[in-house]
């Protein structure tokens, strides 16, 4: 009876104020490594992709609830063959925690490709992101870095576990006689991990925000300020709180809204839809930006930031009847071109063969978007017609450890086989050492065009793929078994995904085409 009271008490309170509040977290799916910042009436966000393709989102929101994705940094990455998935791979490297800064009518995104240790920093441009971005320089490798303006005109860079490092003003590369220094030495609870920098400037003081896992002890988010941007800083632990059932949130940012409130964009690891964004409040206590509410905690329910916005949504239906790709897509490394089209067959995305590997996670052109908790089904309509034998294509929820269901041809005969897969990867590049896949659930196909469904739960202890398929778009079956999803760091290091895939393992020239995407929250 308690429950239903306070499910009452909760309905009365949320219609009094017109139904204008969300749920954290704000985003249920990956979005790692959030860097926001506000122009005008809009806010910006960029987030980290590392292998997929086109890469580096830059997302948009009028209410830092609802985004929609209006462009990436790049359609592909080149300067290495591991990006094509040659002599290696790029799998939960290549683009990290980008920096997302504006600055006198220019939008600037800095990153370092995760991949070359050493290697070059990308410093993109533009006026407006919705109509894409130039490659503006490239400069030496800063990790987990913050671009910063300073009012002086200055230039800087923070990364790292506190190095500052100056820019030129031109931002071309690091300025020879200019600040490089280290801010602080860590004190006796930094005994872990201390990186994700994100600086501001606010009230004339520099803020340092910064991810702390010390070791044996939950993560946290901390602040560094001083009243000079080369020291000395002093340091206060700003937020440290469980949520939802899940432990720990950490490395974010903070932003303020038009009115002078103030927010923080912070995620949290979830198992395996990966690292979703949590939107807190922000309070300035004794000058320290402090986050969640009263009592240090993250909040369930929050007032909207802004009232009346459109609903948005980062994994969207797909009919394939336009000229492009919806933008919501990214391919598995970088794709090739000529094995895909959305005009061979109209109104459907065609994948063909076109190198011969042994398994998906080896395949180029997989295609995918990603999956939203708490719970989220997709369905595929799939022609088969030309799945040539030692072709293997099908629906996947993809990740280190993937379930498929996966069309193979025989003979004359075509089978619908539910799998799964788990891929071991080198240490140093990324290799495929090996992959183990097994059958748990065949049948025989008489159709030329299948309907494939994956549905996926990631509310607290389930992590759990069941997978469907129909011959008519009626009759759902269940094929195989309930599959336990996973997040592995040392692998793929992404939220586990919706992925349509078409390889070989004998001759190219097959292909299938793809009638709809069919997503449902």
């Amino acid at each position: 009876m308690k429950k239903y009271i306070c499910y009452f008490l909760l309905f009365i309170s949320i219609n009094s104020y017109g139904g204008s509040f969300f749920h954290n977290p704000v985003i249920w799916a990956d979005v790692p490594d959030p860097d926001v910042i506000r122009v005008g009436n809009y806010y910006y966000m960029a987030s980290t992709t590392m292998h997929l393709m086109p890469g580096a989102p830059i997302m948009r929101s009028k209410d830092l609830v609802n985004w929609e994705i209006v462009s990436y940094l790049f359609d592909k990455l080149k300067d290495s063959p591991k990006y094509d998935m040659q002599g290696g791979t790029v799998y939960g490297r290549g683009q990290w925690a980008t920096s997302l800064k504006y600055h006198n009518g220019i939008f600037y995104a800095l990153f370092a490709p995760n991949d070359s240790p050493g290697g070059d920093s990308y410093v993109y441009t533009t006026t407006d992101p919705t109509k894409g971005w130039t490659l503006h320089s490239r400069i030496q490798h800063f990790h987990d870095s913050s671009l910063f303006f300073d009012d002086d005109g200055r230039v800087y860079v923070f990364s790292g576990t506190g190095c500052l490092q100056e820019l030129n003003q031109d931002l071309t590369g690091v300025k020879t006689d200019g600040v490089n220094t280290i801010l602080f030495q860590r004190d006796s609870t930094e005994t872990g991990l201390l990186e994700g920098s994100r600086a501001i400037k606010y009230k004339g003081k520099y803020y340092l925000l910064m991810v702390s896992w010390p070791i044996n002890a939950p993560r946290r988010e901390v602040c560094y300020r001083s009243d000079k941007i080369t020291g000395p800083y002093e340091k206060k632990v700003i937020l440290e709180s469980t949520f939802g059932g899940f432990p720990y949130l950490g490395q974010g940012t903070i932003v303020d809204d038009a009115r002078g409130h103030w927010y923080g964009m912070i995620f949290q690891d979830r198992g395996a839809v990966g690292r979703v964004l949590h939107l807190l409040p922000c309070r300035w206590i004794d000058g320290w930006p402090i986050l969640g509410d009263e009592k240090g905690n993250v909040p369930g329910l929050m007032p909207l930031p802004v009232e009346g916005c459109k609903s948005q949504s980062l994994v969207v239906s797909d009919d394939f009847n336009r000229e492009k790709l919806k933008i919501n897509w990214q391919w598995n490394h970088n794709p090739i071109d000529s094995a895909w089209s959305l005009t061979d067959h109209r109104g459907n995305l065609r994948l063909k063969t076109s190198r011969i590997v042994d398994n998906i996670f080896a395949a180029p052109n997989t295609i995918s978007q990603r999956m939203e908790g708490p719970q989220c089904s997709a369905v595929v309509a799939m022609d088969i017609s030309h799945v040539m034998e030692g072709d293997y294509a099908g629906f996947a929820a993809f990740n280190g450890d993937s379930g498929l269901l996966t069309v193979t041809k025989q003979g004359n005969c075509w089978y619908l086989i539910m799998q799964t897969s788990t891929v071991n990867l080198s240490d140093k590049d990324k290799k495929i050492e090996s992959v183990e896949t097994l059958d748990k659930g065949r049948v025989k196909i008489f159709v030329k065009k299948i309907y494939l469904r994956i549905d996926a739960d990631f509310r607290p202890g389930q992590d759990i793929a069941t997978f469907y398929y129909s011959t008519d778009k009626k009759t759902w079956n269940k094929i195989g078994v309930d599959f336990k999803m996973k997040y592995d760091f040392q692998r793929l290091f992404m939220g586990t995904r919706f992925a349509i895939f078409n390889y070989t393992t004998r001759n190219t020239g097959g292909y299938i085409d793809i009638d709809f995407f069919k997503y449902k929250k």
